[in-house]
């Protein structure tokens, strides 16, 4: 008698987990795994991934979109390049006058940029955000305008401008300030003319090394917030739309 109440006793004292992993063996485990695997999802859990997705994929559609509405035509001009450099396969890679630091440190405001975003070696921190503003030239004669001229450098985006300027936004990497219009994408009917222009255009230029084309004029369209977007080039006297 004393035995089989002790083991009662025993028994009514086990901790819960104890007592439960002494009821549960290993086949009720994998029974409750494959029954947990096989559970359908939530749908919630399957449309929030997919939206995410759907969201990133349109967001740089719809930028394009709202730029080309809202924004404005700005004329750009590139540098001398050698024409191997530029026509790669089916795009053009362009290097503009206002992509290279030594151009722009000599406007007002770069000091003031520099000494907010200063690496090493007094260069800009990598991923610093610019504003160049850039001021409306007179056309000049032959139908191809003339390329804005930069006048000022500003770390944040101005609230207001007269109506002949406009704030271009740049990201400062490698030594360079890219803009985002610096590769075209050649339409395919017009792939071989472009690429024939550009090689024909090519000349000797005095000291350099090779031939190099001259510099190409680019209109780009720029909204409030200084994001751009191409819409055609001249090269040569030929004006070719994107």
């Amino acid at each position: 008698m004393r035995s089989d109440s002790s083991e009662s006793s025993k028994k009514k004292t086990l901790p819960p987990e104890v007592e439960f992993s002494e009821k549960l063996t290993f086949r009720d485990y994998l029974i409750a795994t494959e029954q947990k695997a096989n559970k359908p999802l939530p749908i919630w859990r399957l449309l929030v991934p997919l939206l995410i997705q759907t969201g990133i994929i349109l967001a740089v559609p719809t930028q394009a979109m709202y730029t080309n509405i809202a924004g404005r035509d700005v004329i750009l001009q590139t540098l001398p390049q050698n024409p191997n450099n530029v026509v790669q396969d089916f795009s053009l890679n362009l290097d503009y006058n206002i992509s290279r630091v030594d151009n722009l440190r000599r406007l007002p405001g770069w000091d003031d940029l520099l000494r907010r975003n200063q690496g090493r070696n007094r260069q800009l921190l990598p991923g610093t955000n610019l504003y160049v503003i850039l001021q409306e030239q007179q056309f000049s004669e032959g139908g191809v305008p003339r390329a804005w001229r930069p006048v000022r450098v500003n770390s944040t985006l101005p609230q207001s401008l007269p109506s002949n300027q406009v704030a271009l936004r740049g990201v400062y990497q490698n030594n360079a300030i890219t803009y985002g219009v610096e590769t075209y994408y050649l339409p395919e009917q017009e792939r071989q003319q472009i690429s024939n222009d550009i090689f024909e255009s090519a000349q000797q230029i005095r000291g350099s090394r090779g031939r190099q084309i001259r510099p190409i004029t680019v209109r780009v369209r720029v909204d409030p917030q200084g994001n751009a977007v191409p819409v055609s080039l001249w090269v040569r006297d030929r004006n070719y739309r994107f």
